[in-house]
């Protein structure tokens, strides 16, 4: 049995910001992932940066390659009715995202970890968290075909949606709530220079579609489809049917086509687990809420999620007061229930369902009329998609 102050499960986004985070606090941790180290940094999810995720790693030492490989975007277009229209977040807010891809935000995050030489231990099987309800919860898992404990202050359950730690908390305590779209997403990643310099959603009678970019080399694109669709009645040559059908404008502009080297469908929906805490044993990131990807508040939430839990745990430490800690879940479900409404409502405005409904497809382009003619109305996309504010309780 050994001793930590901090097991964190998971070594997706979460959790690795979490154990930087804590490091700089001078908090030792031990992160452990069941995926090999390959599949957690291949695996191509998020590419949307709100302004306080750059601003973080930038001042917390990991924003070196994302300085100089990332997109900043200062604003997003929005087509409809064969025409595209901007909206300026940086002069509405002062704010910009930035396009920089959730494997290299964990490429980074896993080259820090290393540098500190705190344990990253991927490949862990059978994990199972004990006695959270107390003072020293408990941490089982195998590595290598022995088995392994730690007694730890604090479990952070950065598993994700499928992972062990939400399961851990009693039914009792717990409330999921949970909304499934009848949308999907097909993601494909084509060998294209990008054909704009910034994201394109786009409302037509055909389904949604979203232009967006990995690099100068690399184009970024989804189209709407059914959730029970497969990726075999989707060969390259309909894909780029559909999206040229969907994104091409008046005005001539349209996505580049290239070789496509990856493609898949993701399914959408809302889940939210409250509360986030239980004793010890604290949510982050999917683990205790899921989004669907049209705000582009996944990795985003997760990185709001871990800067407020490591100041909790700094303070617990340095003052020895709980109030971060009990402030914890209410302080995150605040800013998440925020960011659910923005994504189901970027998800009902852009997403066209079958059948055909008239009305409600005239009522969309009217929203997306009203949304890009009005100052206030861009102002609140604006702010919402860049960011909100964090609030971490005061000491």
């Amino acid at each position: 049995m050994k001793r930590t102050q901090v097991v964190i499960i998971g070594a997706g986004p979460a959790g690795l910001l979490l154990g930087h985070l804590l490091h700089r606090y001078g908090i030792d941790s031990v992160i452990i992932e069941n995926r090999t180290e390959q599949y957690v940094v291949e695996r191509v999810r998020a590419g949307v940066l709100e302004q306080h995720v750059v601003d973080l790693m930038t001042q917390t030492g990991v924003g070196e390659r994302l300085r100089r490989e990332g997109l900043r975007h200062g604003g997003v277009w929005l087509a409809f009715g064969g025409t595209r229209r901007r909206i300026d977040f940086e002069e509405l807010t002062g704010k910009a995202i930035t396009v920089y891809g959730q494997n290299e935000v964990v490429r980074d995050l896993i080259d820090a970890r290393r540098a500190t030489g705190r344990p990253l231990l991927f490949g862990v099987s059978d994990v199972v968290v004990a006695a959270v309800d107390s003072e020293a919860p408990r941490v089982r898992y195998v590595l290598d075909g022995e088995e392994h404990e730690w007694v730890c202050d604090f479990v952070a359950g950065c598993d994700g949606f499928h992972g062990i730690c939400r399961p851990s908390i009693p039914e009792a305590v717990l409330t999921g709530y949970d909304k499934v779209y009848p949308f999907a997403w097909l993601g494909i990643l084509a060998q294209a220079a990008p054909s704009s310099e910034e994201l394109v959603y786009s409302l037509t009678d055909r389904g949604f579609a979203l232009f967006s970019m990995r690099s100068p080399a690399v184009t970024r694109l989804y189209l709407q489809c059914r959730p029970d669709e497969a990726i075999e009645d989707w060969p390259d040559e309909r894909i780029w049917e559909e999206l040229q059908a969907r994104l091409g404008t008046r005005d001539g502009w349209k996505p580049n086509e290239g070789p496509i080297f990856q493609k898949g469908i993701t399914p959408m929906r809302s889940f939210v687990a409250e509360p986030m805490r239980y004793g010890r044993l604290f949510l982050a990131g999917d683990a205790a809420h899921i989004v669907p990807p049209t705000g582009a508040k996944g990795l985003n939430l997760a990185a709001a999620d871990v800067r407020v839990l490591a100041e909790a745990v700094a303070r617990f430490y340095r003052t020895g007061t709980e109030a971060g800690l009990d402030a914890y879940s209410d302080t995150c479900l605040s800013r998440v229930w925020k960011a659910q409404r923005f994504s189901w409502w970027m998800t009902s405005m852009l997403h066209f369902g079958a059948p055909y409904d008239g009305f409600d497809y005239r009522r969309q382009v009217a929203e997306m009329d009203y949304v890009t003619s009005s100052r206030a109305a861009m102002a609140t996309l604006a702010e919402n998609y860049v960011g909100l504010p964090i609030d971490i309780p005061p000491p």
